[in-house]
C-alpha cells in the first residue's frame, strides 16, 4: 500500500465535505483515519478483532517509513488542537484519542526515531502470537495466515540492517538481542507446536518452510546485533525535555517534566511513610523491609501458583460485586493461563482481552509467569516471593477485576464510538488499574477469608500486609514516574536509575535495572501514577459536587461508559465545562 496516497485520500475526504457542519467533516475524516491507520498497522486491527486484515503484514521499510511520517504529518494538520475547543463533546473525545495516537506516533519517528535507533522495533514486527491466543478461525487458516507473515521475516531485517545507525542505545540493543533469542525460541517449539495440529500437510508444510526461515532470521539478527551494533552501542537514549513535555500534552497533562517530578517526589515521600505505618502494624520492633521480607516469604509453590490465583481471583469479584464497587458487565470469566514462553523474562503477569469487535475469540485470559523448569531452586525461591499471596491479590485487582478485564469489558458493552474503542489514553488505561488497587483496599478488602466484626489482631494484621503489598506497588509505580524524568531530561544512566530503585521502591538489583531499561524505552510508564492521581483528583471533585447523591459505583459506571480517553476529557464529561 502507498500510504502517501491514503494521506491525499485522507485530504481528499475533509476537501470534499463542503456542506455538511463542521463537526460532519472531522467525523468522516476520523472514521477515514482509523481505516488508513489499520492497513498500515495490520496486526493492531486482527487484535481488534477486525479479521479482514487476517494474514496481511507491512514491511517496515525505509520508504514505507517515509510514506507513514508523510501520512501522519498530514493527518497533524487535519485534526488540529483548535478543533478540541469547538466540537461537541462526544466528537472532542475522539478527537483527543486520534490526536493522542498521530502524537504517538509521531514521537516513535521523530522523537525516538525508532526505524533507525531501536532494533526492537524490527523483532516486534513479527510477533505472530495473536494467531495463538485466539481461535476465531479453523487452525488450518491461521497457519496460512501465519506462513504469509513469516515470509516477509527476510525483508524486515534486510531492513532493520539498511536502516539501523551505526551507533545504537544500549539498552535497546541488549533488549533487542533477549528479544530476538526468545522469539526465535518461541517460534521454533511453540508456534511450531501448535502448527502441527492442523490438518492438512501441505499447510504445515509451508508453514514449517517459512517459520525455519524466520527462526534463522531471527538468530543472525541477534548475532550481528552482538557483533556489529553491541561493541559501538552508546547511553543516548533520551528524549529531551521538548519531547518529554510533548508526550505529557499528547495526554492532556498541563504539568511539565519539572512539575511531575517535583509531584512524583512529593508522593514518593508520602507513599513510603504509608509502607512503613503498614509495617509498623505487623511488627512494630523490626524494620519495614524487613517486615516485608518476612510478608514475602508468605507464598504459593510452584505447583500451586496458578490453581491459587484462579480461587482467590473469584473471591476478588465475589468482594466487587457485593461492595457494588463497579458493573460487571458480563458472567464471562478470565482464564488464568501462564504467560507465553517470550514473554516471560519481561512481564509478571498480564491481561488480554479479546478485541471490541471480536465476534467469536471472545475468552479474556490473565497470564501469569511462572518459574522455569531450569531455574535453580533459589532462582524459583526469588521468583515466588513476587507471587506471595498479597501482591498477586493486589496484581489481580490490577490485571482484572475491576482493573483491567473489567475496563475493556465496559468498553466493549458500551456505546462508545469506533475511535473511543480502538484508542485509547496511557494514562486513564493504566491510571484506572493502578487507582482500583488502592480504592478496593479503601472498600475494604482483606483477602479471601471473612473479616470479624468487631476486627481481631489477626484481621488487622492480614489488613495491613495487603496494604504493605499495594503500597510497594504504589512505591514501584512513583519510582517510574521519577526515573522517566530523571532519563530523559536530566541526565540520569541506567546505573543511577537501578540504585533508585532500590533505595526508593526497595527493589533487588535484577529486577530494578530491568525496571530502569525499561524506562529508557518507555518514557510513559510515568502514565501510571499520573493517571491514578488525576482519578483520585476527579473522584474528590465529583464528590463534592454531588455530596449525598454521590455513589462510588456511578462515579465508576461513569468513567468506564466513554471509552478510555484523557482524564480531562472524562472531567469535563462529569463536571461539566467548568470541570477543565
Amino acid at each position: 500500500m502507498n500510504v502517501k496516497l491514503a494521506a491525499v485520500g485522507l485530504l481528499t475526504v475533509l476537501a470534499g465535505c463542503v456542506t455538511p457542519p463542521a463537526e460532519t467533516n472531522l467525523t468522516v475524516a476520523t472514521e477515514r483515519f482509523i481505516q488508513e491507520y489499520h492497513r498500515m498497522r495490520p496486526l493492531t486491527g486482527v487484535a481488534l478483532g477486525w479479521h479482514q486484515f487476517d494474514g496481511q503484514f507491512v514491511v517496515p521499510t525505509a520508504a514505507q517509513s517515509a510514506d507513514e511520517r508523510a501520512f501522519f504529518r498530514a493527518a497533524e494538520r487535519q485534526f488540529p488542537e483548535a478543533a478540541l475547543a469547538t466540537a461537541p463533546a462526544d466528537l472532542r473525545r475522539d478527537l483527543a484519542l486520534v490526536r493522542r495516537q498521530i502524537e504517538t506516533e509521531l514521537m516513535g519517528y521523530d522523537g525516538f526515531r525508532a526505524d533507525r535507533r531501536n532494533p526492537m522495533f524490527y523483532v516486534g514486527a513479527v510477533d505472530v502470537s495473536i494467531y495463538l491466543k485466539r481461535d476465531w478461525k479453523p487452525l488450518d487458516d491461521r497457519v496460512r495466515d501465519l506462513t504469509a507473515i513469516l515470509q516477509r521475516a527476510p525483508e524486515v531485517f534486510s531492513a532493520a540492517r539498511t536502516q539501523l545507525e551505526a551507533s545504537l542505545p544500549r539498552p535497546w540493543v541488549e533488549t533487542a538481542i533477549q528479544m530476538a533469542e526468545g522469539t526465535a525460541t518461541f517460534l521454533e517449539k511453540d508456534v511450531a507446536g501448535v502448527a502441527q495440529g492442523a490438518k492438512r500437510r501441505d499447510v504445515v508444510g509451508e508453514f514449517a518452510v517459512a517459520n525455519a526461515r524466520a527462526v534463522r532470521e531471527l538468530r543472525e539478527f541477534a548475532a550481528w546485533l552482538k557483533s556489529d551494533r553491541l561493541p559501538g552501542a552508546n547511553d543516548a537514549f533520551a528524549l529531551g525535555e521538548e519531547w518529554f513535555a510533548r508526550m505529557l500534552r499528547s495526554e492532556m497533562v498541563s504539568l511539565t517534566p519539572a512539575e511531575v517530578l517535583q509531584l512524583g517526589l512529593r508522593e514518593l515521600k508520602a507513599e513510603q511513610e504509608r509502607f512503613a505505618a503498614a509495617a509498623r502494624v505487623i511488627d512494630p520492633a523490626r524494620p519495614a523491609m524487613a517486615v516485608f521480607k518476612q510478608v514475602q516469604a508468605e507464598h504459593p509453590t510452584e505447583e500451586s501458583l496458578l490453581p491459587d490465583t484462579r480461587r482467590n481471583l473469584e473471591a476478588i469479584r465475589q468482594f466487587i460485586v457485593d461492595r457494588q464497587l463497579v458493573t460487571i458487565p458480563s458472567e464471562v470469566r478470565a482464564k488464568v493461563e501462564a504467560t507465553l514462553p517470550p514473554f516471560r523474562a519481561t512481564s509478571f503477569a498480564s491481561m488480554d482481552t479479546p478485541g471490541p469487535f471480536e465476534t467469536k475469540a471472545t475468552e479474556a485470559i490473565y497470564y501469569v509467569t511462572p518459574t522455569e523448569p531450569e531455574w535453580t531452586a533459589q532462582q524459583k525461591e526469588e521468583w515466588l516471593t513476587a507471587f506471595n499471596y498479597y501482591t498477586t491479590d493486589v496484581v489481580s485487582i490490577h490485571e482484572a477485576y475491576p482493573g483491567h478485564y473489567v475496563q475493556f469489558l465496559a468498553l466493549n458493552a458500551s456505546p462508545a464510538s469506533t475511535a473511543a474503542k480502538v484508542y485509547g489514553s496511557y494514562a486513564f488505561i493504566e491510571g484506572w488499574a493502578h487507582y482500583t488497587e488502592q480504592m478496593v483496599l479503601e472498600a475494604g478488602f482483606a483477602g479471601p477469608e471473612k473479616m470479624a466484626n468487631p476486627p481481631t489482631a489477626a484481621d488487622r494484621i492480614r489488613a495491613a500486609k495487603y496494604q504493605l503489598a499495594q503500597s510497594s506497588e504504589a512505591l514501584l509505580r512513583l519510582c517510574r514516574l521519577c526515573c522517566a524524568v530523571k532519563l530523559h531530561c536530566q541526565g540520569m544512566t541506567v546505573d543511577e536509575a537501578t540504585q533508585f530503585f532500590v533505595d526508593n521502591a526497595f527493589y533487588e538489583r535484577q529486577p530494578a535495572r530491568s525496571e530502569a531499561i525499561r524506562g529508557t524505552f518507555d518514557p510513559g510508564y510515568c502514565f501510571y501514577t499520573l493517571g491514578k492521581l488525576e482519578i483520585l483528583k476527579l473522584r474528590d471533585e465529583v464528590k463534592a459536587k454531588e455530596g449525598a447523591a454521590f455513589s462510588l459505583k456511578s462515579f465508576h459506571d461513569r468513567l468506564l461508559s466513554q471509552g478510555a480517553p484523557p482524564v480531562k476529557i472524562l472531567r469535563e464529561s462529569l463536571l461539566g465545562a467548568g470541570g477543565k
